[in-house]
């Protein structure tokens, strides 16, 4: 029995950007883009922008709520956030037919947000910081409308409910100009939550854990902040034109809003349960010389330490994969592949694997979460140190953006290079994996070179 509407896909004739057809309908709660701004980047083969949904899932502090159109006649729902991802895939067998090319990503399903601290519901981590943030912890919401940009055959597809087919196909034909906002400003300097002392201080504090066994690897990261006027929207579209990052997106909530320059995939699964996971662990700073900056990248490139930390990252997350994929199914087929893009060189590796009869893009997603590229190894034990160092909360920052097709189809980020709007006041986080042999004055330089294409693009 499905529960949401029929759905089909019509070839729009459009010529504008998925940007430019975003700017309809970015002020609208729970309008979502997911922007594939690196134009020449393997990864960027789609945008898609999500808006309208039929009901949203809503997580915070361990509380699962759920609004949903009048219309809509659902299954009771758990209260327990811990369900998120379960009654997630129950809905999703609820979709009614999809009439469309087999091959668009996104046939009607799921899309959102699931922030970093969603992992409190899934696994034992301590209360030591009080969560100050409006966001929620996680949103996943029930998309019946969306718009798919095929940048490989440049084409637009309307994806609507049957019966509202013609009523949004004048939605998006209407002109592209979008209404005077006001103009994106900061009315603060920038400011971290721990200085230079403060971080190595914390900086030993791990390497007493590792040395002590409790970890491998740990990710410590630290908070910018900075009060804002004007439009977010406009400030997305600065740290867009700066940052050409394959797994960008702009998602608003009715009190808060995200804006992701993500390089760094999470999750990707097919229809036919193929599974796909691209961890980022190594980084260097790049520069306009030609000369050093190939030199930087063959420093990473060459980097037994940073070889050595994606590799720890490569076993968690073949760890993570197996709880859903069949036995023998997952493999490495890149080690050590060097992406580089505006700000920094990455070091990124490849897994792959089948998932097992039964289990989903959703299933895979929650035995996975958060990431292991950003938290440390063994998990658990470096998001309870995370928790005990780290003087706030991460939200958004470290979980993941994406969608869930109920077709099976599935794309999901890393939420690094993941700014928090609320309430006049905008977060920034940058972080990265420290291990036994690492120096306290690098690692504090690398979460600067993260951010050098962020904080003072936005900074008058």
């Amino acid at each position: 029995m499905s529960v949401f509407p029929d759905l089909c896909a019509i070839k729009l004739d459009s010529q504008a950007s998925a940007i430019e057809l975003f700017g309809l309908c970015q002020h609208e709660n729970y309008a979502l883009l997911l922007d594939s701004a690196a134009q020449t980047h393997e990864n960027s083969a789609y945008d898609i922008i999500f808006r309208d949904p039929e009901l949203v899932l809503s997580c915070k502090a361990g509380q699962l709520s759920v609004s949903a159109k009048s219309h809509l006649k659902l299954p009771p729902a758990p209260t327990s956030s811990a369900k998120l991802c379960e009654f997630a895939e129950q809905l999703n067998q609820l979709a009614g037919n999809y009439t469309g090319p087999s091959e668009l990503p996104f046939q009607g399903g799921f899309a959102g947000a699931v922030g970093y601290d969603h992992g409190r519901s899934l696994e034992v981590i301590p209360e030591c910081n009080v969560d100050t943030y409006q966001s929620p912890d996680a949103v996943l919401a029930y998309y019946s409308q969306a718009l798919i940009i095929d940048r490989k055959n440049q084409t637009v597809w309307l994806l609507a409910p049957t019966h509202q087919r013609d009523e949004l196909m004048t939605f998006w034909s209407q002109p592209t100009t979008t209404k005077e906002q006001e103009p994106f400003q900061l009315t603060s300097d920038w400011q971290s939550n721990m200085n230079k002392q403060q971080y190595t201080e914390k900086f030993h504090a791990v390497q007493h854990y590792l040395l002590a066994g409790d970890a491998y690897q740990i990710n410590l990261a630290q908070r910018h902040s900075a009060r804002y006027q004007g439009s977010d929207w406009q400030a997305y579209l600065k740290l867009r034109e700066a940052n050409s990052a394959p797994f960008s997106a702009f998602m608003r909530l009715p009190r808060s809003t995200f804006l992701s320059l993500s390089p760094e995939r999470f999750l990707l699964t097919d229809a036919d349960g193929r599974v796909e996971t691209k961890p980022i662990k190594g980084t260097r700073p790049r520069f306009n010389d030609i000369k050093r900056d190939k030199a930087s990248q063959q420093a990473l490139l060459s980097s037994e330490k940073d070889r050595a930390e994606n590799l720890m990252i490569v076993d968690l997350l073949r760890n993570d994969l197996s709880k859903n994929c069949q036995p023998n199914s997952i493999k490495t087929p890149s080690l050590f592949a060097i992406e580089s893009f505006p700000a920094v060189h990455h070091l990124v590796s490849t897994v792959i694997g089948q998932l097992q009869p039964g289990r989903t893009a959703l299933s895979l997603f929650n035995g996975a979460f958060p990431g292991g590229s950003i938290t440390g190894a063994p998990k658990i034990r470096a998001m309870q140190i995370i928790e005990e160092l780290e003087p706030h909360r991460r939200n958004i920052y470290c979980g993941s953006i994406g969608y869930f097709s109920q077709h099976g189809r599935s794309d999901t980020s890393i939420t690094i290079r993941t700014l928090l709007a609320e309430n006049g006041q905008l977060y920034c986080w940058a972080g990265g994996g420290l291990v036994a042999d690492s120096a306290v004055d690098d690692e504090y330089q690398e979460t600067k070179d993260k951010v050098s294409r962020i904080l003072p693009v936005l900074t008058p």
